[in-house]
């Protein structure tokens, strides 16, 4: 049975839009800040061969006229039913905030530091996340919904990340970015008469940039091996559990969404689980168990508490505070029960360069 979700407010203006790109929540995408000193020193050499691989294909570019749209792209758009067009709308608002930050990240760190490795890196995925984000605000404005992507820079909350924070959070973001895109292309591939819209048939292509980042980011975690021992071991632990509840919590209130594309959201989710625990394999030497029985059990009850803090600020009043208390420490209690579930170990293999091949 799908658990009960939360439901966001219409997006019906391009107000709307803007407001919901500027939000901050725990499920909402955030824009982010370093130590640049500290990225200054990052050092690669241990990963040298991989490393000049990965920014070969980074300068090859192969990606440089995919986003354009094609002749077939306005014949293809139509109109959604309402309930179907507000998640899909929440999805594009929600896809470009997460592009758009790590564009404003990458931007920022290449021009603050000198590092020619790390400036060279970050120069080639603020390209990306560029043409990513601005493709997706096109789509936007079709509905004439368009984000004020200036705006968002200047007003946006911005929190504030050591630099391997910004690597565990960030390799996962843009692994897991791959799995989500990858797993609804392979599904649109096989039955095309469920795509929708044609922005998804871009998708294929697209999370390749967004693998690619991740190789990225294991390089250097994998060339800083202080980074992926002792009590920073807790902290891979959760942020691979902040982002898998986090992504299955959201995408349980896109029921619409999913349902159109003959996706049920748990099981997608899981699919998406799988990759990504597999891929970060190359990095990380534990990975979730995420067949524990409790692990499912755990996210239900996490959509569950999100459907119940959106009644209780909703209702309002000193009984809708005293409940949005009452729901927040209950999630954190059971975020904390799936933390202390037990993990699984391996050995990290000699090769971390991975191609996307899923």
């Amino acid at each position: 049975m799908t658990p009960n979700t939360a439901i966001a407010p219409a997006i019906d203006c391009a107000a709307d839009a803007n407001a919901r790109a500027r939000a901050d929540s725990l499920l909402t995408p955030r824009f982010y800040t370093t130590d640049f000193a500290a990225m200054d020193r990052i050092d690669i050499a241990p990963v040298r061969t991989e490393w000049d691989q990965v920014m070969a294909e980074y300068e090859g570019d192969n990606n440089h006229d995919h986003f354009q749209r094609d002749e077939a792209f306005a014949r293809e758009l139509r109109e959604l039913p309402p309930s179907l067009k507000q998640e899909f709308l929440d999805f594009l608002v929600s896809s470009l905030t997460s592009e758009f930050s790590g564009c404003v990240l990458y931007n920022e760190i290449r021009k603050q530091v000198r590092n020619p490795q790390i400036k060279q890196l970050m120069t080639f995925m603020a390209r990306d996340e560029s043409r990513h984000a601005g493709f997706i605000n096109q789509a936007l404005k079709d509905y004439g919904l368009g984000v004020d992507l200036g705006e968002l820079k200047r007003n946006k909350a911005y929190t504030f990340f050591k630099p391997k924070y910004i690597f565990y959070a960030t390799y996962l973001s843009e692994k897991i970015g791959y799995a989500r895109y990858i797993t609804i292309y392979r599904q649109l591939e096989r039955h095309p008469e469920l795509r929708f819209h044609p922005i998804f048939r871009w998708f294929e292509r697209w999370c390749n940039d967004e693998f690619r980042h991740g190789e990225s980011f294991a390089l250097i975690l994998r060339a800083n091996p202080r980074l992926l021992e002792g009590g920073n071991l807790l902290w891979i632990r959760f942020f691979l559990l902040a982002v898998f509840a986090t992504m299955y919590v959201r995408d349980h209130g896109r029921v619409e969404m999913h349902a159109a594309m003959q996706m049920d959201p748990t099981e997608y989710d899981f699919t998406v689980f799988r990759i990504t625990t597999e891929i970060s394999r190359q990095v990380f030497p534990l990975s979730l168990d995420i067949e524990h029985p409790r692990f499912r059990a755990g996210l239900d009850r996490l959509c569950r508490l999100s459907a119940a803090l959106s009644r209780a600020k909703a209702r309002g009043g000193i009984l809708g505070r005293l409940q949005q208390a009452g729901v927040a420490l209950a999630g954190v209690a059971t975020f904390v029960s799936l933390y202390v579930l037990p993990v699984k170990r391996h050995a990290l293999p000699a090769q971390v360069h991975l191609a996307p091949a899923w």
